[in-house]
């Protein structure tokens, strides 16, 4: 594998982001597959976009699949097989590398793209619209120059600076919700809506409208999708489905299986062995 020092340069320490890859199912078994690495947003963009992500491979012998389990964000990625901003993805997605290439993504805040959009971000949940469709010319000149940029800072550099051309104006409400998702990752004791609800200070059913217009996904679902990653997490650890069920706000073993294999695509004991052998 070859080094990401090479592709993206170490930042220093006040820039850096975690690098856990949560969401990506079970990504240790396809390290020897490709490097992938993260960069935080500059000052200037970090109230919209929370990190720059690049993914890279080189002469894969044969594909390699890697499933996600997305997160409750809006994502915009470059590549040479599409350049599309993708909404909430509710389901399980894959993404197929062949042969030598690189995504670069930029992974916005909860809340953080709406400024961009103009709209309800729950327009885009689900879906996927082409950069030159959303934005035009301009958008379409970020696609060419970011694929004939081989160097990934300097590609991330590009799209800061189309981001901050089309002017985006702050949102306290955007801040808001960011903080709120940012809380139900943190906190797994935040199982239910009605909690949330009362510690934003919100009713449920205002919760419910600001998370549809700024998350573009109801406030339960990104519940559900934040204790699925943690019991992705966790369950090759050898804890007792029933005992992780009721931990994360589940009403039985059942329940956490049913929602773990519709969206992992197998079920935690498959998973769990899965993991166990990379």
């Amino acid at each position: 594998m070859s080094s990401m020092a090479a592709i993206v340069p170490r930042l220093p320490e006040t820039r850096l982001v975690e690098t856990r890859q949560r969401g990506w199912v079970n990504p240790y078994a396809g390290l020897n597959a490709f490097d992938f690495a993260r960069q935080a947003p500059s000052p200037e963009i970090s109230a919209y976009v929370d990190h720059f992500w690049v993914v890279s491979w080189t002469d894969l012998a044969e594909p390699y699949e890697q499933r996600i389990v997305s997160h409750p964000t809006v994502n915009m990625t470059i590549t040479r097989n599409f350049h599309r901003i993708a909404g909430v993805i509710k389901g399980g997605f894959s993404y197929t590398m062949r042969g030598s290439g690189r995504v670069l993504g930029t992974r916005f805040r909860p809340g953080g793209f709406r400024p961009f959009l103009g709209g309800p971000v729950s327009q885009l949940t689900g879906r996927f619209v082409g950069i030159g469709e959303m934005y035009g010319a301009a958008g379409t000149t970020l696609v060419e120059q970011v694929l004939a940029e081989p160097d990934a800072r300097a590609a991330i550099a590009l799209t800061e600076k189309f981001l901050l051309s089309l002017a985006p104006d702050q949102d306290p409400l955007a801040e808001e919700v960011a903080t709120l998702v940012a809380m139900v990752e943190r906190d797994v004791s935040v199982t239910r809506v009605d909690e949330l609800a009362t510690r934003s200070g919100r009713s449920v059913r205002s919760l419910q409208r600001l998370f549809r217009d700024y998350v573009g996904i109801s406030p339960k679902w990104v519940i559900r999708r934040f204790r699925l990653h943690e019991a992705a997490e966790r369950v090759h650890q050898g804890l007792d489905l029933a005992t992780l069920a009721a931990e994360l706000g589940y009403t039985d073993q059942a329940h956490l299986t049913r929602d773990f294999t519709a969206a992992v695509g197998m079920p935690p004991a498959a998973y769990a062995r899965l993991a166990s052998q990379a």
